[in-house]
């Protein structure tokens, strides 16, 4: 059974939809060494549209737009709802730019990307996907416009309410939240190309790049995409989650082996808030697919 096949299998088994690309970064092959399943598919993006907005800063820092030293007042009592980060405090707090990215990434911080997304305007977010060829890429807003959207399409007041329907099995309405083509949309395929770059030094400056991969690394959930893997490889990543939606974009390198990206996004056929084997099923594919591309470093 190839891998593809063995990929498609556990998405089956795991009862959701999936998407994969994998690539290898660094390697001097032409064409990239790849592995795809429906990789050019669009697919919700949900909070892995973090990376691409991480990038903007960087790319606003190397301009002199914006300062990563800056300090920042955030009240979580106006912020961006969310389950982590600034959102859940009680007072308002001051943090740098470059914190504030941190937080966004290391703990999916809606309040810091809101702040962040402001910063650096939704415009240069756009500008950024286009100028490094994410064709597929379109992103539209940041959180607090995705919880806009499922309040008013489910004609609730709250986004905690909003989830309460999404997870309602009752719902027999398609839902717009999970359909690309109403709000940000990405593939698995840009997903895998925009880590590459950042890797390689091409999306920013070196040392915006670096501070990207930093902060990539600091991610600390481990449930998705390291859920697949041991001790072995360093792993540095996103997650996105937006109800039955669960997806991650990594990229995992062994020792003395080239980094390999890998982007998974999966649709679930529950909306159960809590579905361990779609995020089991992450770390499966993402295993089976860095196994398949993995190539020592003195391979040419």
């Amino acid at each position: 059974m190839s891998a593809a096949d063995r990929i498609d299998a556990v998405f089956a088994d795991a009862g959701c939809n999936g998407w994969l690309h994998a690539r290898v970064v660094g390697h001097p092959s032409d064409p990239v060494a790849a592995l795809s399943v429906g990789g050019e598919q669009p697919v919700v993006p949900a909070s892995v549209y973090k990376v691409v907005l991480l990038v903007a800063a960087a790319r606003a820092v190397d301009d002199g737009r914006l300062d990563p030293r800056a300090r920042v007042l955030v009240d979580p009592a106006t912020a961006t709802p969310g389950p982590t980060g600034i959102a859940t405090l009680s007072d308002p707090v001051v943090m740098s730019v470059r914190d504030l990215l941190r937080s966004m990434v290391a703990v999916s911080d809606n309040a810091a990307a809101g702040v962040l997304m402001r910063l650096v305007g939704l415009e240069a977010v756009q500008a950024t996907a286009r100028d490094l060829g994410l064709r597929g890429t379109r992103i539209v807003g940041g959180d607090a416009e995705i919880h806009a959207a499922m309040m008013a399409e489910t004609d609730t007041h709250t986004v905690a309410e909003a989830f309460a329907a999404l997870a309602d099995d009752d719902l027999a309405r398609p839902v717009r939240a999970y359909d690309p083509t109403f709000g940000s949309a990405t593939t698995a395929a840009d997903m895998t190309a925009l880590l590459a770059a950042v890797w390689s030094d091409a999306a920013a400056s070196a040392e915006q790049c670096a501070f990207a991969r930093s902060a990539l690394a600091g991610q600390v959930f481990r449930h998705r995409v390291a859920s697949g893997f041991g001790s072995a490889p360093s792993i540095a990543g996103k997650t996105g989650t937006l109800g039955a939606l669960r997806n991650e974009v990594a990229v995992v390198a062994y020792p003395g082996e080239y980094p390999v990206a890998v982007a998974v996004f999966t649709h679930a056929a529950r909306n159960d808030p809590s579905l361990p084997r779609v995020d089991a099923a992450i770390g499966t594919v993402a295993a089976i697919a860095v196994d398949a591309l993995r190539v020592p470093l003195d391979q040419q």
